[in-house]
Protein backbone atom coordinates (compact mmCIF):
# COMPACT_ATOMS: atom_id res chain seq x y z
CA UNK A 1 0.00 0.00 0.00
CA UNK A 2 1.29 3.72 -1.00
CA UNK A 3 2.30 6.17 1.99
CA UNK A 4 2.75 9.44 2.17
CA UNK A 5 6.38 10.47 2.51
CA UNK A 6 5.39 13.44 4.68
CA UNK A 7 1.92 14.84 6.42
CA UNK A 8 0.21 16.96 3.86
CA UNK A 9 -0.98 20.06 4.69
CA UNK A 10 -4.43 21.06 6.05
CA UNK A 11 -5.08 23.73 3.06
CA UNK A 12 -3.75 20.58 0.23
CA UNK A 13 -5.92 18.09 1.61
CA UNK A 14 -9.22 20.04 1.53
CA UNK A 15 -8.00 21.50 -2.32
CA UNK A 16 -7.48 17.94 -3.22
CA UNK A 17 -10.81 17.00 -1.58
CA UNK A 18 -13.25 19.69 -2.67
CA UNK A 19 -11.95 19.19 -6.65
CA UNK A 20 -13.18 15.60 -6.73
CA UNK A 21 -16.26 15.68 -8.20
CA UNK A 22 -18.88 12.62 -8.26
CA UNK A 23 -20.07 12.24 -12.14
CA UNK A 24 -23.70 10.38 -13.19
CA UNK A 25 -23.65 7.31 -14.63
CA UNK A 26 -23.60 6.82 -18.17
CA UNK A 27 -27.31 5.38 -19.22
CA UNK A 28 -27.69 2.70 -21.88
CA UNK A 29 -30.82 1.07 -23.23
CA UNK A 30 -30.60 -2.67 -22.58
CA UNK A 31 -32.91 -5.71 -23.24
CA UNK A 32 -33.77 -8.10 -20.74
CA UNK A 33 -34.39 -11.12 -21.00
CA UNK A 34 -37.82 -10.95 -20.46
CA UNK A 35 -37.83 -8.62 -23.92
CA UNK A 36 -38.38 -5.46 -22.39
CA UNK A 37 -35.93 -2.85 -22.44
CA UNK A 38 -34.72 -1.21 -19.67
CA UNK A 39 -32.53 2.01 -19.39
CA UNK A 40 -29.67 1.36 -16.42
CA UNK A 41 -26.26 2.38 -15.86
CA UNK A 42 -23.62 0.98 -18.27
CA UNK A 43 -21.93 -1.35 -15.12
CA UNK A 44 -25.19 -2.69 -14.83
CA UNK A 45 -26.17 -3.51 -18.53
CA UNK A 46 -25.00 -7.46 -18.26
CA UNK A 47 -27.12 -8.06 -15.22
CA UNK A 48 -30.20 -6.64 -16.47
CA UNK A 49 -29.26 -8.52 -20.05
CA UNK A 50 -29.14 -11.34 -17.78
CA UNK A 51 -32.33 -11.17 -16.08
CA UNK A 52 -30.39 -10.97 -12.62
CA UNK A 53 -30.99 -7.23 -12.26
CA UNK A 54 -34.52 -4.87 -12.80
CA UNK A 55 -34.11 -1.51 -12.87
CA UNK A 56 -38.12 -1.19 -12.80
CA UNK A 57 -37.72 -3.31 -9.27
CA UNK A 58 -35.49 0.03 -7.95
CA UNK A 59 -39.01 2.38 -8.71
CA UNK A 60 -41.98 -0.07 -7.39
Amino acid sequence: MAVPKRKMSRANTRTRRSAWKAKAPQLTSVKGNDGRSYVAPRHLAKAVKLGLYSPADDFE
